[in-house]
């Protein structure tokens, strides 16, 4: 190799890549009973620790784009997870809830985290260090985009 900079071992991205893959395919199997894939568990999630709120500061906690967002919520929407409306305030804006039924998921799923813990296998400090590392990583790149 003619670069050693450029090796797999060298890399932050490569495992970053392999690990967001095998949580995915992890989260993915203990999804599967509620029919929720992971991007929809996380904006469960979202709701059910917040309530109702705007579809853009939704697309804020979840770093996702409208683009992204709309569909999926229009698939929560079909399945009467959740409820979206105009804000009365501001008809700009739309609002998006957890239905009743969405509710309910909060309790079939709330094993869904220690089963992941187990999963991956770090002590309760490691995996607060993880996520302190990782928001790090995050805000770096946040910051350097340049918007």
């Amino acid at each position: 190799m003619r670069h050693e900079e450029l090796s797999l071992e060298r890399q932050l991205c490569f495992p970053l890549y392999a690990c967001s893959r095998e949580v995915t395919r992890s989260y993915k199997s203990l999804l599967e009973r509620a029919g929720l894939t992971y991007t929809q568990y996380v904006t469960m999630m979202a709701l059910w620790e917040y309530g109702e709120m705007g579809v853009g500061e939704l697309g804020e906690k979840l770093m996702l784009d409208s683009g992204t967002l709309t569909p999926l919520l229009k698939k929560l929407e079909a399945r009467r997870l959740v409820t979206r409306r105009r804000d009365p305030d501001d008809e700009r804006r739309v609002l998006v809830a957890p239905t009743d039924a969405g509710l309910s998921l909060e309790d079939e799923l709330a094993s869904v985290p220690g089963q992941m813990a187990c999963r991956i296998n770090l002590s309760p400090e490691e995996a607060a260090e993880l996520r302190r590392l990782l928001r790090k990583v995050i805000a770096g790149l946040e910051g350097g985009r340049g918007d």
